[in-house]
C-alpha cells in the first residue's frame, strides 16, 4: 500500500478525528481509558448571574489519566485582588483530590502568572523558549 501526505486548506473536525482516532486507540491499549472528565469553575456576579460580560472568568480544565490539567484560568480585571484566583485553584485542587488525582498540571506564559502558581505550591517541570518569540512558556505541576 502506498501513502501520501496531504495538507487541507481548511482543516475540519473530521480531519482532527482522523489523526486522533488511531492515537486514542493506541493510548488506550497502552495505558487504559483516560476517562476524561471536564472541570469548570465559573465566576458569577454577586447577584448570581453569569451573563456574558457581567463578570465572566473562571477555570476550565479536564481530568484524565489521574491528573487534572488546568487549561484556562482567567479573573477579569475588575475582579482581581479579591482572592478569586486562589479560590479557583483551591476549588480545583479539592475536585482533583475528590477524583483521586495524583496531581495538577498547567502551563503559563512568562508574562502571565508563574509566581502565582508557585506560591500555591506548583513546581516548574518544563520551559519552552521563544513561545512567543522573546518570551517563555512554563509548565508547572503540583502533586497531591
Amino acid at each position: 500500500m502506498t501513502f501520501r501526505l496531504t495538507i487541507p486548506d481548511d482543516p475540519s473536525p473530521a480531519d482532527r478525528e482522523a489523526v486522533l482516532a488511531p492515537l486514542r486507540a493506541y493510548n488506550i491499549a497502552q495505558a487504559g481509558d483516560p476517562r476524561i472528565r471536564p472541570v469548570a469553575i465559573l465566576i458569577a456576579a454577586e447577584d448570581g448571574t453569569r451573563e456574558s460580560g457581567s463578570c465572566g472568568g473562571g477555570l476550565w480544565g479536564r481530568i484524565g489519566y489521574d491528573w487534572l490539567f488546568v487549561e484556562l484560568l482567567a479573573v477579569p480585571e475588575a475582579a482581581r485582588g479579591q482572592g478569586l484566583g486562589r479560590a479557583l485553584m483551591q476549588r480545583a485542587e479539592a475536585i482533583a483530590r475528590e477524583a483521586g488525582c495524583a496531581g495538577i498540571w498547567l502551563d503559563t506564559y512568562e508574562f502571565q502568572a508563574r509566581g502565582f502558581y508557585e506560591r500555591l505550591g506548583f513546581t516548574l517541570f518544563g520551559t519552552l523558549p521563544d513561545h512567543p518569540v522573546g518570551q517563555r512558556r512554563f509548565f508547572l505541576m503540583k502533586r497531591l
